[in-house]
């Protein structure tokens, strides 16, 4: 390994967070809480709703792939922007278990009394103003993490940071 790169990996413990500005969102399903990351500073948090059974929110980290303003719910027909659709006002699609961002998303709700607990089918539900927000801060292509427990946010937060500037400097 070059002299250069072990000098890169051994100063990343000590070089600060914001390594990217590529904004990182982060659920804890646990505590159904979503923080979104950017210039290593939270910028935007709320409590959601997660799978009503552990398994059904897949934990790890994925790529958001797809967005969408008034959302069509194919499984029962439902259009977008209609008051009868789960879905809310935005899709913001993650390529969870090889679906492409077609079936895993964070996304509003017409349920919003539901937020903050386990009752989804493996989406991630915000409300409406909410996702509309976080709508605004994320891009195709930025990451999601979802895990479980106990873990701080920013400790998560700098671990990606790492990884980010360990795969930079393999490039």
């Amino acid at each position: 390994m070059p002299l250069l790169n072990i000098l890169l990996i051994a100063g990343a413990i000590f070089i600060p967070p914001a390594v990217t500005d590529e904004p990182l969102v982060i659920v804890n399903k646990t505590t159904n809480e979503l923080v979104a990351f950017q210039h290593g500073e939270p910028v935007f948090e709320s409590k959601v709703a997660t799978g009503k059974t552990e398994e059904l929110t897949p934990e790890g980290e994925f790529t958001f792939k797809v967005k969408a303003i008034d959302p069509y719910y194919r499984k029962k027909d439902i259009p977008g922007g209609d008051p009868e659709n789960p879905l809310g006002s935005r899709w913001i699609g993650f390529d969870a278990k090889g679906t492409d961002g077609r079936i895993y998303g964070v996304h509003g709700t017409n349920k919003p009394d539901s937020i903050g607990m386990a009752v989804s089918a493996g989406c991630i539900r915000m409300k409406n103003e909410q996702v509309e927000k976080l709508y605004s801060i994320v891009e195709e292509d930025s990451d999601i993490i979802i895990m479980k427990g106990q873990k701080d946010f920013e400790k998560v937060y700098e671990s990606w940071e790492r990884e980010q500037l360990k795969q930079y400097i393999k490039e």
